[in-house]
């Protein structure tokens, strides 16, 4: 498609994507030229690289000057060169929805005489053979999304839907990064997610372009289904994750003493990860991935173990439910930490709770082995 050039930018340099995220493999910022009778610039990219995001820009344009920049997310890892770009092409005119030039002034300082056009919902924007159709994608994940249809080569510009994590060199399979990105970022808004996909059903889409990881333009259905999985807040697929919480390994030979005695009851897929180890972002979305969860948690000065309480927030924030829980805790004269994890998961939504609690007085013994087997049972049974 040589009228649709990718003009976007790989950073490495950034170890924590919003400062939260671990990204191994970086992130990409991506953006993208329309060469038409009209030219249109399909977002700008991060601050820290305007410099090499204006020169792909400038590579791109071949001596001719953009007419629209299309603005569909304000977050600044997307708006961060907006204001730079309009100093280097004062005359063209910003495109975005009443939102979006709400908040601007928020992210950057333009000169009066700056040109916008505000769409809305269905309006069009012809560039001479293509034409852009903009949509409203409110809170995906911020209020002012709006994704863009070009309607002639029928692709879809997703704002930050169908993102990734990793760079474009990043050899790598779509869905881990992906489902570890929605869940942590876009996974709260699922009740939104689920309205845009049935707007977007009405579409014939051969190729999606997000702005950030790999541009999808094969087999889009099994993108669109997982995003209506996940969004739906369905597992994904059955199996059990296991996180524990440990201070001096009891709880944690116990958590994987479980495992064992599971393993041994069924082939469903069985992960365990320590959460004071373990990577935030990818136990939430493991949480999200199976059916069944199980949470270990040693109880620390009559509450529960930070790590723990801190994931268990994560996924009250993020509308986990839909699971079958399983809760083992341990403490030496007062445990406490069951009770607690107890009204977390009360808290949410379709949370079946196994009755089968597993005590733990400071490590195993004869009783435990036997808790832990009914508590086996019932998880595989549910």
């Amino acid at each position: 498609m040589n009228n649709i050039i990718y003009i976007g930018v790989n950073d490495r340099e950034t170890d924590l994507f919003e400062n939260q995220y671990k990204v191994p493999n970086g992130v990409s910022y991506n953006s993208y030229l329309i060469k038409d009778e009209k030219i249109a610039v399909m977002d700008t990219v991060d601050s820290k690289k305007t410099a090499e995001w204006l020169e792909n820009l400038a590579k791109a344009l071949d001596g001719k000057k953009p007419d629209y920049l299309v603005v569909s997310h304000l977050e600044p890892d997307h708006s961060g060169s907006i204001g730079e770009f309009m100093k280097a092409y004062p005359d063209t005119e910003i495109v975005g929805n009443a939102k979006t030039f709400a908040f601007l002034p928020q992210f950057c300082k333009l000169s009066p005489d700056t040109k916008t056009l505000t769409v809305k919902e269905g309006d069009e924007l012809s560039l001479g053979n293509h034409t852009l159709k903009f949509l409203m994608a409110p809170m995906i994940h911020w209020p002012e999304v709006m994704f863009t249809y070009e309607t002639t080569e029928k692709i879809l510009f997703s704002a930050d839907g169908f993102g990734k994590f990793g760079d474009l060199n990043t050899d790598e399979e779509w869905l881990d990064e992906a489902r570890r990105y929605y869940f942590n970022i876009v996974g709260k808004y699922g009740v939104q997610v689920q309205a845009v996909l049935k707007k977007l059903s009405d579409y014939e889409i051969n190729a999606i372009y997000p702005l950030h990881g790999t541009i999808l333009n094969e087999n889009l259905g099994f993108y669109v289904d997982k995003y209506n999985t996940w969004s739906s807040y369905a597992p994904e697929e059955k199996g059990i994750f296991i996180a524990y919480a440990s201070i001096h390994g009891n709880t944690a030979k116990t958590a994987k003493e479980l495992a064992r005695i599971l393993s041994e009851k069924t082939d469903d897929k069985i992960t365990v990860a320590d959460l004071s180890r373990s990577d935030i972002s990818e136990c939430v979305a493991n949480a999200f991935r199976y059916d069944r969860i199980i949470l270990a948690s040693s109880t620390y000065d009559g509450g529960i173990f930070p790590c723990m309480e801190d994931f268990l927030s994560h996924l009250k924030a993020k509308n986990y439910q839909n699971r079958t829980a399983g809760i083992i805790e341990n403490g030496t004269w007062a445990p406490m930490s069951g009770k607690l994890m107890k009204a977390y998961l009360e808290s949410m939504k379709n949370i079946k709770i196994c009755q089968n609690t597993v005590t733990l007085r400071s490590s195993m013994n004869d009783d435990t082995a036997e808790a832990l087997e009914k508590l086996a049972d019932e998880i595989v049974s549910s």
